[in-house]
């Protein structure tokens, strides 16, 4: 499934239009790493956003960069921080990203990559969820795809609405901060799907590791839409 997808995506690269209007191959962005192989994340109280977000901070400043990006396929330490939602003791973690973070400053238009229609949006209000999210349906061949944009502002969003039509280039929200975001520091995350499977207004975005083959195969690599050489 994802395979097919990926091939079309890889056909139509110069059909893409950028999802955020900033340079993501520029040498001021940097990839940051969230894994446990990240020795600052050791010690980090990450249920405090606060403190995260200077650690996010901080790890572009090390690198002198503005802009960090990341995640796909990553096995996660971050999401210890809001064990409510992506497991319990009982069962194995889910930590495994599905989509590409972009972190960046609240505020900053996010632009739809390519001609689409809103197809679900919802507000998933809980600490270290999505916050304001949206999906957008997309058609290339004759093949439906997904793409989502989660920790979104929630100023003009309930403008928005499913059905809506969106331009290739079109802004149509703004990265949030925290903590109406879901209660993270600043950042986009873009995620495409093959299939819905049935959801509105979200999707999983964060999965157990063990599952990687059949989540991959439903969420191709979102730097074919990107294309950001910090991705490769």
């Amino acid at each position: 499934m994802s395979s097919l997808l990926s091939e079309l995506l890889q056909r139509h690269a110069a059909d893409f239009g950028p999802v955020l209007p900033v340079d993501l191959n520029a040498a001021d962005v940097t990839r940051l790493d969230f894994t446990a192989a990240n020795p600052r994340l050791q010690h980090a109280d990450l249920r405090d956003t606060v403190a995260f977000d200077q650690l996010v901070n901080q790890l572009l400043a090390d690198q002198q960069a503005r802009i960090g990006v990341g995640g796909y396929l990553e096995n996660r330490v971050i999401y210890r921080r809001s064990p409510g939602l992506f497991g319990n003791a009982a069962l194995p973690a889910r930590s495994m990203h599905l989509g590409v973070d972009v972190w960046l400053p609240a505020g900053t238009p996010v632009l739809a990559p390519l001609a689409a229609t809103i197809h679900s949006l919802a507000d998933n209000d809980n600490f270290g969820d999505y916050g304001p999210t949206v999906i957008l349906q997309h058609e290339l061949e004759g093949t439906t795809f997904y793409s989502l944009y989660g920790h979104l502002s929630r100023a003009g969003f309930g403008a928005l609405q499913a059905g809506q039509t969106l331009q290739k280039g079109e802004a149509f929200t703004t990265v949030g901060p925290w903590p109406e975001n879901g209660d993270w520091p600043a950042h986009l995350h873009f995620q495409l799907m093959a299939d819905m499977q049935g959801r509105r207004g979200d999707f999983p975005g964060v999965a157990l590791p063990d599952e990687r083959e059949y989540w991959s195969a439903l969420c191709p690599n979102p730097n074919l839409v990107l294309q950001s050489r910090w991705l490769d």
